[in-house]
């Protein structure tokens, strides 16, 4: 079977509703933060089917023993928020995910160039091949910093086919270059927007997703 990048975008209403918060130029920091915390849970939710290792048990109920079914410990999950502005949707996986690990990476990028570089790695030197790794990033745009989080997990072992990908907007620059290197990999993202402008902004989009998360 031929691998292929699958792109989700979850119909459920209170994602709508927070990407309309998050859309509008007058929402405020605070509020900001509260809508990349809410999209992070909700799209994380979302990532979560089919994906988080699971194992079949049998606990005692009140009346009865009966089948049930449990996260599996054993599998390894991180998450792994691209800085600054994959902070902002961190909070809202890791409620979900309170068991996995979490690896800070920091990307900036040239606003001449539009090539990113790296400013913080802590990624580990080697990942167990059976790691579940999401990864938060909230504007996948031009794809030159979520192509590069993907070369620094790869080259540590990391599978794409046990990888998603949390944003809060995708547009077709990434999503290409994403299908073309990493074909089994699967993004969440709560809407695709078809622009982007010379700036390698997103537009419509959400402006600086950093500045605005963080009052700056």
């Amino acid at each position: 079977m031929t691998l292929q990048l699958r792109v989700y975008v979850p119909p459920h209403p209170l994602i709508k509703h927070w990407l309309a918060v998050a859309r509008d130029a007058a929402t405020p920091s605070v509020l900001f933060r509260s809508a990349m915390t809410e999209l992070g849970r909700w799209l994380t939710y979302e990532a979560a089917r089919e994906w988080l290792p699971t194992q079949d048990t049998i606990v005692q109920s009140p009346l009865a023993e009966c089948p049930a079914t449990l996260i599996n410990p054993e599998v390894p999950m991180a998450v792994v928020p691209i800085l600054r502005a994959g902070l902002g949707l961190l909070e809202g996986a890791q409620t979900l995910l309170p068991l996995a690990s979490i690896y800070h990476l920091g990307l900036v990028r040239d606003e001449t160039t539009l090539q990113p570089s790296s400013y913080l790695n802590k990624l580990p030197e080697k990942f167990h091949p059976q790691t579940r790794v999401l990864i938060t990033d909230p504007m996948l745009a031009t794809g030159g910093s979520i192509m590069r989080a993907m070369e620094e997990l790869t080259q540590r072992g990391v599978d794409p086919s046990l990888t998603r990908i949390v944003c809060v907007v995708a547009a077709p620059p990434a999503l290409q270059k994403l299908s073309a290197a990493y074909p089994g990999l699967i993004i969440y993202t709560a809407t695709i927007d078809e622009q982007v402008n010379e700036r390698g902004f997103i537009v419509p989009g959400l402006g600086d997703a950093g500045d605005r998360t963080f009052g700056t």
